[in-house]
């Protein structure tokens, strides 16, 4: 089953740490959001691979757009 990860809020894509393919476990960190002068790492929820990074560093994300898909175990 797949798991998409979501912004929360409106920021710029800062860096991305993660890649499709990666192995992911909950709480790992996949992209740094920048909002506000603050750095937010958005983290994976499930554990899993990454199938599909949505975002590319310097875009900007709103509230509920898609950041990566992770396909769970």
């Amino acid at each position: 089953m797949s798991h998409t990860v979501v912004a929360e809020l409106v920021a710029n894509v800062q860096s991305i740490i993660a890649k499709a393919g990666d192995q992911v476990g909950p709480e790992d960190t996949l992209v740094i959001l920048e909002s506000m002068k603050m750095e937010i790492p958005v983290l994976a929820e499930v554990a899993g691979t990454i199938t599909e990074l949505r975002v590319s560093e310097g875009e900007v994300v709103r509230d509920g757009d898609p950041i990566a898909v992770i396909e769970d175990k």
